[in-house]
Protein backbone atom coordinates (compact mmCIF):
# COMPACT_ATOMS: atom_id res chain seq x y z
CA UNK A 1 0.00 0.00 0.00
CA UNK A 2 1.40 3.46 -0.86
CA UNK A 3 2.48 5.71 2.18
CA UNK A 4 -0.10 8.26 1.14
CA UNK A 5 -2.94 5.28 1.26
CA UNK A 6 -1.24 3.74 4.21
CA UNK A 7 -1.08 7.32 6.20
CA UNK A 8 -5.00 8.26 4.99
CA UNK A 9 -6.13 4.33 6.11
CA UNK A 10 -4.28 5.25 9.56
CA UNK A 11 -5.99 8.98 10.06
CA UNK A 12 -9.59 7.53 9.36
CA UNK A 13 -8.93 4.68 12.18
CA UNK A 14 -7.18 6.75 14.15
CA UNK A 15 -10.48 9.17 13.88
CA UNK A 16 -12.90 6.12 14.53
CA UNK A 17 -10.90 5.00 17.63
CA UNK A 18 -11.03 8.82 19.01
CA UNK A 19 -14.69 9.09 18.37
CA UNK A 20 -15.33 5.74 20.03
CA UNK A 21 -13.41 7.10 23.07
CA UNK A 22 -15.04 10.13 23.09
CA UNK A 23 -18.82 8.93 22.53
CA UNK A 24 -17.36 6.49 25.85
CA UNK A 25 -16.70 9.32 27.52
CA UNK A 26 -19.83 11.22 26.63
CA UNK A 27 -21.79 8.19 28.48
CA UNK A 28 -21.28 9.11 31.78
CA UNK A 29 -20.63 12.65 31.51
CA UNK A 30 -24.64 12.48 30.68
CA UNK A 31 -25.44 10.43 33.32
CA UNK A 32 -24.33 13.12 35.57
CA UNK A 33 -26.79 15.41 33.74
CA UNK A 34 -29.40 13.75 34.83
CA UNK A 35 -29.52 12.15 37.91
CA UNK A 36 -32.15 10.35 39.00
CA UNK A 37 -35.15 12.18 40.44
CA UNK A 38 -36.83 8.75 42.45
CA UNK A 39 -36.15 7.68 45.76
CA UNK A 40 -37.28 4.28 47.41
CA UNK A 41 -37.23 4.77 51.56
CA UNK A 42 -37.67 1.70 53.80
CA UNK A 43 -39.37 1.69 56.53
CA UNK A 44 -39.81 -0.83 59.13
CA UNK A 45 -43.55 0.02 60.42
CA UNK A 46 -46.79 0.83 58.39
CA UNK A 47 -48.23 3.64 58.97
CA UNK A 48 -52.06 2.78 60.73
CA UNK A 49 -53.01 5.76 59.07
CA UNK A 50 -51.82 8.79 57.06
CA UNK A 51 -53.58 11.74 59.65
CA UNK A 52 -50.86 13.13 62.02
CA UNK A 53 -53.48 15.28 63.85
CA UNK A 54 -55.03 11.90 64.48
CA UNK A 55 -52.81 9.30 65.25
CA UNK A 56 -49.73 8.77 67.94
CA UNK A 57 -47.80 6.21 65.57
CA UNK A 58 -44.55 7.59 64.66
CA UNK A 59 -44.03 6.09 61.51
CA UNK A 60 -47.66 8.54 60.12
CA UNK A 61 -45.22 10.92 60.52
CA UNK A 62 -42.49 9.21 59.21
CA UNK A 63 -44.07 9.69 55.73
CA UNK A 64 -46.17 12.65 55.94
CA UNK A 65 -44.15 15.35 58.38
CA UNK A 66 -42.43 18.33 56.02
CA UNK A 67 -43.46 16.07 52.90
CA UNK A 68 -47.37 16.07 52.81
CA UNK A 69 -48.08 18.28 55.60
CA UNK A 70 -46.95 21.68 57.31
CA UNK A 71 -47.45 23.03 60.33
CA UNK A 72 -46.69 26.81 61.04
CA UNK A 73 -43.32 26.19 62.16
CA UNK A 74 -41.24 23.26 61.32
CA UNK A 75 -37.96 21.52 63.06
CA UNK A 76 -34.84 21.70 61.12
CA UNK A 77 -32.60 18.75 60.75
CA UNK A 78 -30.23 20.86 63.55
CA UNK A 79 -33.74 20.66 65.64
CA UNK A 80 -34.22 24.15 65.59
CA UNK A 81 -37.58 26.03 65.00
CA UNK A 82 -38.00 27.87 61.81
CA UNK A 83 -40.74 28.78 59.24
CA UNK A 84 -43.27 26.50 58.08
CA UNK A 85 -46.59 27.73 56.98
CA UNK A 86 -45.92 30.71 58.74
CA UNK A 87 -42.60 32.79 57.09
CA UNK A 88 -42.39 35.06 60.52
CA UNK A 89 -44.55 35.76 63.86
CA UNK A 90 -44.63 38.02 66.77
CA UNK A 91 -44.68 37.22 70.18
CA UNK A 92 -45.98 39.56 72.77
CA UNK A 93 -43.75 40.49 75.66
CA UNK A 94 -45.57 39.24 77.95
CA UNK A 95 -45.76 36.22 76.14
CA UNK A 96 -49.67 35.81 75.66
CA UNK A 97 -50.00 36.13 72.22
CA UNK A 98 -48.47 35.19 69.06
CA UNK A 99 -49.06 36.55 66.08
CA UNK A 100 -48.35 34.18 62.83
CA UNK A 101 -48.08 35.46 59.13
CA UNK A 102 -48.82 33.02 56.20
CA UNK A 103 -47.13 32.41 53.21
CA UNK A 104 -48.51 34.46 50.37
CA UNK A 105 -49.72 32.16 48.13
CA UNK A 106 -49.82 29.07 50.25
CA UNK A 107 -52.21 26.37 48.36
CA UNK A 108 -53.29 22.70 49.61
CA UNK A 109 -53.00 19.76 46.84
CA UNK A 110 -56.64 19.94 45.99
CA UNK A 111 -56.04 23.85 44.77
CA UNK A 112 -57.38 25.32 47.15
CA UNK A 113 -56.27 28.50 49.10
CA UNK A 114 -54.29 27.54 52.78
CA UNK A 115 -55.34 31.03 54.56
CA UNK A 116 -55.69 31.76 58.36
CA UNK A 117 -59.16 30.46 58.51
CA UNK A 118 -58.08 27.05 57.85
CA UNK A 119 -55.39 27.75 60.36
CA UNK A 120 -58.13 28.48 63.08
CA UNK A 121 -59.82 25.35 61.70
CA UNK A 122 -57.17 23.09 62.77
CA UNK A 123 -55.83 24.45 66.04
CA UNK A 124 -59.67 24.76 67.06
CA UNK A 125 -60.09 21.17 65.69
CA UNK A 126 -56.72 20.19 67.90
CA UNK A 127 -58.12 21.70 70.92
CA UNK A 128 -61.66 20.82 70.63
CA UNK A 129 -63.82 18.94 73.33
CA UNK A 130 -63.90 15.77 70.26
CA UNK A 131 -60.57 16.16 69.61
CA UNK A 132 -58.61 12.95 69.14
CA UNK A 133 -54.86 14.94 68.68
CA UNK A 134 -52.71 12.23 70.36
CA UNK A 135 -50.94 15.43 71.47
CA UNK A 136 -53.72 17.32 72.83
CA UNK A 137 -51.84 18.97 75.49
CA UNK A 138 -50.01 20.80 72.93
CA UNK A 139 -53.00 23.16 72.51
CA UNK A 140 -54.05 23.24 76.10
CA UNK A 141 -52.67 27.19 76.54
CA UNK A 142 -54.77 28.02 73.60
CA UNK A 143 -57.56 30.73 74.63
CA UNK A 144 -58.72 32.02 71.48
CA UNK A 145 -57.90 31.82 67.64
CA UNK A 146 -58.35 34.95 65.47
CA UNK A 147 -57.94 35.16 61.82
CA UNK A 148 -58.07 39.30 60.96
CA UNK A 149 -57.21 38.83 57.27
CA UNK A 150 -56.55 35.88 55.27
CA UNK A 151 -52.70 35.95 55.91
CA UNK A 152 -52.41 36.49 59.87
CA UNK A 153 -53.46 34.43 62.82
CA UNK A 154 -53.59 36.01 66.04
CA UNK A 155 -53.25 33.06 68.59
CA UNK A 156 -54.00 34.13 72.30
CA UNK A 157 -52.84 31.57 75.73
CA UNK A 158 -54.18 31.95 78.79
CA UNK A 159 -50.65 31.29 80.06
CA UNK A 160 -47.61 31.08 78.99
CA UNK A 161 -45.68 28.09 76.87
CA UNK A 162 -42.35 28.10 77.12
CA UNK A 163 -42.62 24.97 74.49
CA UNK A 164 -45.33 26.86 72.28
CA UNK A 165 -43.45 27.40 68.94
CA UNK A 166 -41.70 24.10 69.32
CA UNK A 167 -45.10 22.24 69.93
CA UNK A 168 -46.58 24.26 66.73
CA UNK A 169 -43.65 22.54 64.81
CA UNK A 170 -44.81 18.64 65.23
CA UNK A 171 -47.00 16.61 62.99
CA UNK A 172 -49.57 16.91 65.41
CA UNK A 173 -50.15 20.52 64.67
CA UNK A 174 -50.08 19.81 61.03
CA UNK A 175 -52.80 22.61 58.95
CA UNK A 176 -55.67 20.90 57.60
CA UNK A 177 -58.51 22.30 55.39
CA UNK A 178 -62.23 21.85 56.46
CA UNK A 179 -63.09 20.42 53.09
CA UNK A 180 -60.82 17.58 53.59
CA UNK A 181 -59.40 17.02 57.21
CA UNK A 182 -62.33 14.06 57.45
CA UNK A 183 -60.56 12.00 54.24
CA UNK A 184 -56.97 12.81 55.33
CA UNK A 185 -55.96 9.45 56.77
CA UNK A 186 -56.86 7.37 53.54
CA UNK A 187 -56.06 10.46 51.03
CA UNK A 188 -53.87 12.85 52.51
CA UNK A 189 -54.56 16.62 51.39
CA UNK A 190 -51.69 19.09 52.64
CA UNK A 191 -50.08 22.31 51.88
CA UNK A 192 -46.37 20.52 51.34
CA UNK A 193 -43.90 19.98 48.49
CA UNK A 194 -45.28 16.58 47.56
CA UNK A 195 -48.41 15.05 47.30
CA UNK A 196 -50.19 11.81 47.83
CA UNK A 197 -50.38 9.69 45.11
CA UNK A 198 -51.36 5.87 46.01
CA UNK A 199 -51.03 3.62 49.24
CA UNK A 200 -50.84 0.02 48.44
CA UNK A 201 -51.92 -1.59 51.52
CA UNK A 202 -49.01 -3.78 53.11
CA UNK A 203 -46.29 -2.59 50.66
CA UNK A 204 -45.76 0.79 50.11
CA UNK A 205 -46.76 4.82 49.99
CA UNK A 206 -45.65 6.79 47.15
CA UNK A 207 -45.27 10.40 47.19
CA UNK A 208 -45.40 12.46 43.62
CA UNK A 209 -43.57 16.48 43.39
CA UNK A 210 -46.22 19.60 44.21
CA UNK A 211 -46.06 21.46 41.04
CA UNK A 212 -48.08 23.95 42.69
CA UNK A 213 -45.56 24.23 45.87
CA UNK A 214 -45.09 27.85 46.54
CA UNK A 215 -41.96 27.29 48.19
CA UNK A 216 -38.44 25.58 46.85
CA UNK A 217 -39.18 23.07 44.87
CA UNK A 218 -37.60 19.17 45.51
CA UNK A 219 -34.93 17.86 43.26
CA UNK A 220 -36.78 14.37 43.47
CA UNK A 221 -40.08 13.91 41.65
CA UNK A 222 -41.19 11.13 42.99
CA UNK A 223 -40.68 9.01 46.56
CA UNK A 224 -41.68 5.82 47.58
CA UNK A 225 -41.72 4.45 50.97
CA UNK A 226 -41.44 0.79 51.35
CA UNK A 227 -42.99 -1.01 54.44
CA UNK A 228 -40.40 -4.03 55.79
CA UNK A 229 -40.12 -5.26 58.87
CA UNK A 230 -38.06 -8.47 58.53
CA UNK A 231 -34.54 -7.57 59.63
CA UNK A 232 -33.52 -10.23 57.06
CA UNK A 233 -35.86 -8.96 54.17
CA UNK A 234 -34.69 -5.32 54.92
CA UNK A 235 -30.88 -6.20 54.03
CA UNK A 236 -31.62 -8.21 51.19
CA UNK A 237 -34.03 -5.33 49.68
CA UNK A 238 -30.59 -2.78 50.12
CA UNK A 239 -28.40 -5.13 48.96
CA UNK A 240 -30.38 -6.23 45.79
CA UNK A 241 -30.50 -2.16 45.41
CA UNK A 242 -34.42 -2.31 45.47
CA UNK A 243 -34.34 0.74 48.62
CA UNK A 244 -32.41 3.58 48.18
CA UNK A 245 -32.48 4.57 52.05
CA UNK A 246 -33.41 2.82 55.01
CA UNK A 247 -33.28 5.65 58.11
CA UNK A 248 -34.04 3.60 61.34
CA UNK A 249 -32.11 0.87 60.46
CA UNK A 250 -32.58 -1.15 63.58
CA UNK A 251 -30.68 -4.61 62.23
CA UNK A 252 -27.39 -3.21 64.24
CA UNK A 253 -25.61 -6.26 63.52
CA UNK A 254 -25.47 -6.01 59.78
CA UNK A 255 -24.22 -2.00 59.68
CA UNK A 256 -20.37 -3.50 59.41
CA UNK A 257 -21.29 -5.46 56.20
CA UNK A 258 -22.43 -2.32 54.66
CA UNK A 259 -19.80 0.27 56.30
CA UNK A 260 -17.52 -2.29 54.44
CA UNK A 261 -19.14 -2.11 51.09
CA UNK A 262 -18.26 0.87 49.05
CA UNK A 263 -21.57 1.26 47.54
CA UNK A 264 -22.95 2.56 50.58
CA UNK A 265 -23.01 4.91 53.58
CA UNK A 266 -23.68 4.44 57.24
CA UNK A 267 -24.77 7.19 59.19
CA UNK A 268 -25.11 6.65 62.93
CA UNK A 269 -26.66 9.95 65.03
CA UNK A 270 -29.10 10.81 68.00
CA UNK A 271 -32.65 10.32 68.29
CA UNK A 272 -35.25 11.66 70.58
CA UNK A 273 -36.38 8.49 71.22
CA UNK A 274 -36.47 7.59 75.12
CA UNK A 275 -36.61 3.72 75.42
CA UNK A 276 -38.24 2.92 78.55
CA UNK A 277 -39.41 -0.55 80.62
CA UNK A 278 -43.10 1.74 80.60
CA UNK A 279 -44.75 0.74 83.70
CA UNK A 280 -48.13 0.55 85.45
CA UNK A 281 -48.06 2.96 88.68
CA UNK A 282 -51.24 2.10 89.24
CA UNK A 283 -51.36 -1.68 89.12
CA UNK A 284 -50.41 -3.74 91.97
CA UNK A 285 -47.49 -4.40 92.98
CA UNK A 286 -46.09 -1.53 90.72
CA UNK A 287 -48.15 0.99 92.91
CA UNK A 288 -45.12 0.78 95.24
CA UNK A 289 -42.04 2.82 94.30
CA UNK A 290 -39.76 -0.06 96.32
CA UNK A 291 -40.74 -2.48 93.29
CA UNK A 292 -39.99 0.13 90.66
CA UNK A 293 -36.46 0.69 92.36
CA UNK A 294 -36.39 -3.15 92.78
CA UNK A 295 -36.69 -3.32 89.24
CA UNK A 296 -34.13 -0.65 88.44
CA UNK A 297 -31.57 -2.33 89.64
CA UNK A 298 -32.25 -5.64 88.06
CA UNK A 299 -31.58 -4.20 84.75
CA UNK A 300 -28.31 -3.76 83.33
CA UNK A 301 -28.08 -1.29 80.82
CA UNK A 302 -24.87 -2.11 79.10
CA UNK A 303 -26.15 -5.62 78.54
CA UNK A 304 -28.61 -4.06 76.78
CA UNK A 305 -26.85 -1.70 74.68
CA UNK A 306 -24.35 -4.39 73.54
CA UNK A 307 -26.74 -7.05 72.66
CA UNK A 308 -29.36 -5.14 71.45
CA UNK A 309 -27.70 -1.96 69.71
CA UNK A 310 -24.82 -3.62 68.93
CA UNK A 311 -23.03 -0.77 71.02
CA UNK A 312 -24.73 1.61 69.28
CA UNK A 313 -26.69 4.00 71.83
CA UNK A 314 -26.11 5.96 75.10
CA UNK A 315 -27.85 4.86 78.57
CA UNK A 316 -30.48 7.36 80.50
CA UNK A 317 -31.41 7.47 83.79
CA UNK A 318 -34.16 9.56 83.45
CA UNK A 319 -36.88 10.68 80.30
CA UNK A 320 -34.31 13.49 78.52
CA UNK A 321 -31.73 12.79 75.72
CA UNK A 322 -28.06 13.07 76.70
CA UNK A 323 -27.58 15.11 73.48
CA UNK A 324 -29.82 18.31 74.87
CA UNK A 325 -29.00 21.20 77.04
CA UNK A 326 -30.55 20.26 80.63
CA UNK A 327 -29.44 17.07 80.39
CA UNK A 328 -28.60 15.54 83.68
CA UNK A 329 -26.38 12.37 84.02
CA UNK A 330 -28.64 10.13 86.67
CA UNK A 331 -27.88 6.90 85.53
CA UNK A 332 -25.57 5.99 88.60
CA UNK A 333 -28.98 6.13 90.80
CA UNK A 334 -30.01 2.46 89.94
CA UNK A 335 -26.51 0.52 89.60
CA UNK A 336 -26.78 -3.09 88.36
CA UNK A 337 -27.10 -4.79 91.59
CA UNK A 338 -29.13 -8.05 91.80
CA UNK A 339 -28.90 -8.46 95.47
CA UNK A 340 -30.32 -4.96 96.18
CA UNK A 341 -33.04 -5.49 93.78
CA UNK A 342 -34.17 -8.84 96.07
CA UNK A 343 -33.46 -6.94 98.96
CA UNK A 344 -36.38 -4.27 98.22
CA UNK A 345 -38.97 -6.44 97.10
CA UNK A 346 -38.64 -8.62 100.31
CA UNK A 347 -38.44 -5.24 102.16
CA UNK A 348 -42.10 -4.64 99.73
CA UNK A 349 -43.19 -7.87 101.03
CA UNK A 350 -42.27 -10.11 97.94
CA UNK A 351 -39.26 -12.17 98.98
CA UNK A 352 -40.07 -14.35 96.60
CA UNK A 353 -41.15 -12.34 93.71
CA UNK A 354 -43.60 -12.17 91.64
CA UNK A 355 -45.02 -12.72 88.06
CA UNK A 356 -46.41 -9.93 85.70
CA UNK A 357 -46.59 -9.33 82.06
CA UNK A 358 -45.09 -7.73 79.25
CA UNK A 359 -47.24 -6.62 76.34
CA UNK A 360 -44.20 -5.79 73.77
CA UNK A 361 -44.98 -3.81 70.30
CA UNK A 362 -43.42 -5.01 66.94
CA UNK A 363 -40.44 -2.94 67.06
CA UNK A 364 -37.10 -5.15 66.80
CA UNK A 365 -35.49 -3.34 69.60
CA UNK A 366 -38.67 -3.91 71.89
CA UNK A 367 -38.70 -7.59 71.29
CA UNK A 368 -35.06 -7.79 71.67
CA UNK A 369 -34.86 -5.80 75.08
CA UNK A 370 -38.07 -7.48 76.03
CA UNK A 371 -36.48 -10.73 75.93
CA UNK A 372 -33.50 -9.57 77.71
CA UNK A 373 -35.23 -7.92 80.59
CA UNK A 374 -37.49 -10.88 80.97
CA UNK A 375 -34.38 -12.87 81.71
CA UNK A 376 -33.06 -10.18 83.99
CA UNK A 377 -35.77 -9.78 86.13
CA UNK A 378 -36.09 -13.77 86.09
CA UNK A 379 -32.32 -13.44 88.19
CA UNK A 380 -34.54 -11.21 91.53
CA UNK A 381 -37.78 -13.55 91.34
CA UNK A 382 -39.93 -11.29 89.02
CA UNK A 383 -41.31 -13.62 86.48
CA UNK A 384 -42.40 -12.39 83.34
CA UNK A 385 -44.54 -13.98 80.95
CA UNK A 386 -43.90 -11.89 77.34
CA UNK A 387 -47.19 -10.83 75.57
CA UNK A 388 -45.94 -9.98 71.89
CA UNK A 389 -48.47 -7.56 70.45
CA UNK A 390 -48.91 -6.11 66.95
CA UNK A 391 -48.82 -2.35 66.40
CA UNK A 392 -52.75 -1.13 66.59
CA UNK A 393 -53.91 -3.63 69.20
CA UNK A 394 -51.13 -2.07 71.27
CA UNK A 395 -51.82 1.19 70.60
CA UNK A 396 -55.29 0.33 71.77
CA UNK A 397 -55.03 -1.93 74.57
CA UNK A 398 -51.69 -0.19 75.93
CA UNK A 399 -51.70 3.38 74.77
CA UNK A 400 -55.25 4.24 74.89
CA UNK A 401 -56.72 1.50 77.28
CA UNK A 402 -53.98 1.56 79.86
CA UNK A 403 -54.54 -2.28 80.30
CA UNK A 404 -51.17 -3.95 80.99
CA UNK A 405 -48.48 -3.82 83.63
CA UNK A 406 -45.08 -3.48 82.11
CA UNK A 407 -44.59 -2.62 78.31
CA UNK A 408 -41.11 -1.40 76.39
CA UNK A 409 -41.53 1.42 73.60
CA UNK A 410 -39.44 4.42 72.58
CA UNK A 411 -40.92 7.45 72.83
CA UNK A 412 -39.40 10.00 70.01
CA UNK A 413 -41.80 12.91 70.56
CA UNK A 414 -38.85 15.87 71.22
CA UNK A 415 -38.75 17.29 74.56
CA UNK A 416 -42.05 15.27 75.75
CA UNK A 417 -40.75 14.80 79.83
CA UNK A 418 -43.84 16.77 80.38
CA UNK A 419 -46.27 13.58 79.30
CA UNK A 420 -45.79 12.96 82.94
CA UNK A 421 -47.55 15.16 84.06
CA UNK A 422 -50.76 14.35 82.20
CA UNK A 423 -53.33 12.74 84.90
CA UNK A 424 -54.60 10.30 81.85
CA UNK A 425 -51.57 8.87 80.58
CA UNK A 426 -51.34 5.60 80.05
CA UNK A 427 -48.04 5.51 83.03
CA UNK A 428 -50.84 6.29 85.48
CA UNK A 429 -48.09 8.64 87.43
CA UNK A 430 -48.70 11.34 89.37
CA UNK A 431 -47.07 13.78 91.23
CA UNK A 432 -47.64 17.44 92.72
CA UNK A 433 -44.39 18.16 92.58
CA UNK A 434 -43.32 17.21 89.32
CA UNK A 435 -46.54 19.48 87.91
CA UNK A 436 -45.33 22.36 90.38
CA UNK A 437 -42.20 22.32 88.32
CA UNK A 438 -43.82 22.14 84.99
CA UNK A 439 -46.08 24.76 86.11
CA UNK A 440 -43.00 27.00 86.36
CA UNK A 441 -41.72 25.84 83.29
CA UNK A 442 -44.62 26.91 81.64
CA UNK A 443 -43.89 30.47 82.95
CA UNK A 444 -40.40 30.77 82.18
CA UNK A 445 -38.77 32.04 78.47
CA UNK A 446 -35.29 31.90 79.84
CA UNK A 447 -33.25 29.30 78.48
CA UNK A 448 -30.28 28.73 81.70
CA UNK A 449 -33.71 28.68 83.86
CA UNK A 450 -35.52 26.35 81.85
CA UNK A 451 -32.54 23.67 81.77
CA UNK A 452 -32.30 23.76 85.31
CA UNK A 453 -36.08 22.98 85.82
CA UNK A 454 -35.92 20.53 83.13
CA UNK A 455 -33.07 19.03 85.80
CA UNK A 456 -35.33 18.89 88.22
CA UNK A 457 -37.81 16.93 86.84
CA UNK A 458 -35.57 14.43 85.96
CA UNK A 459 -34.72 13.72 89.18
CA UNK A 460 -38.01 13.80 90.47
CA UNK A 461 -38.93 10.89 88.21
CA UNK A 462 -35.53 9.25 88.70
CA UNK A 463 -36.31 9.19 92.20
CA UNK A 464 -40.25 7.93 91.94
CA UNK A 465 -38.11 5.23 89.51
CA UNK A 466 -41.72 5.76 87.40
CA UNK A 467 -40.09 3.51 84.62
CA UNK A 468 -37.74 1.50 83.80
CA UNK A 469 -34.94 4.33 81.92
CA UNK A 470 -32.91 2.39 79.41
CA UNK A 471 -31.41 3.99 76.41
CA UNK A 472 -31.33 6.14 73.79
CA UNK A 473 -32.55 4.82 70.82
CA UNK A 474 -30.18 5.53 67.76
CA UNK A 475 -30.86 6.64 64.09
CA UNK A 476 -28.80 4.39 61.71
CA UNK A 477 -29.18 5.34 58.22
CA UNK A 478 -28.10 2.47 55.60
CA UNK A 479 -28.17 4.33 52.12
CA UNK A 480 -26.55 3.99 48.37
CA UNK A 481 -23.67 6.26 48.41
CA UNK A 482 -25.17 8.26 45.95
CA UNK A 483 -27.96 9.69 47.89
CA UNK A 484 -27.56 13.26 49.61
CA UNK A 485 -29.36 15.23 52.07
CA UNK A 486 -31.17 12.48 54.68
CA UNK A 487 -30.90 13.90 58.01
CA UNK A 488 -28.07 12.07 60.07
CA UNK A 489 -30.02 13.03 63.46
CA UNK A 490 -33.70 12.92 64.24
CA UNK A 491 -34.48 15.78 66.50
CA UNK A 492 -38.44 14.99 65.56
CA UNK A 493 -39.98 11.69 64.19
CA UNK A 494 -39.60 12.10 60.29
CA UNK A 495 -38.14 11.21 57.11
CA UNK A 496 -37.85 14.86 55.48
CA UNK A 497 -36.72 14.24 52.00
CA UNK A 498 -37.45 17.67 50.35
CA UNK A 499 -33.97 18.38 50.46
CA UNK A 500 -32.82 15.06 49.34
CA UNK A 501 -31.11 14.35 45.86
CA UNK A 502 -29.12 12.37 43.69
CA UNK A 503 -24.95 12.89 43.15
Amino acid sequence: MPNRQRRAALAITMGAVLGLAGALAAGPVLAQAAPRTDLVVGMRLEPPHLDPTAGAAAAIDEVTYANLYEPLTRIDAEGKVVPGLAEKWEVSADGLTYTFHLRKGAKFHDGTDADSADVKFSLDRARGAESVNAQKGYFAAIAGVEAPDARTVVVTLSRPDGLFLFHMASGDAAIVAPESAGANKQTPVGTGPFKFERWVAGDRVVLVRNPDYDGPKPALERVTFRFISDPAAQVAALKAGDIDSFPQFDTYEALPQFRDDGAFTVMVGTTEGETILGTNNARKPFDDVRVRRAMAHAIDRKTLIDGVLFGNGAPIGSHFPPHRAGYVDLTGLYPYDPDKAKELLAEAGHPDGFATTLRLPPPIYARRSGELIAAMLAEVGVRVTIEPMEWAPWLEKVFKGKDYDLTLIAHTEPLDIDIYGRPDYYFNYRSERFNAVGAELDRTQDSAKRNALYGEQQRILAEDAVNGFLFMLPSATVQKSAVQGMWVNRPIQANDVTGVRWK
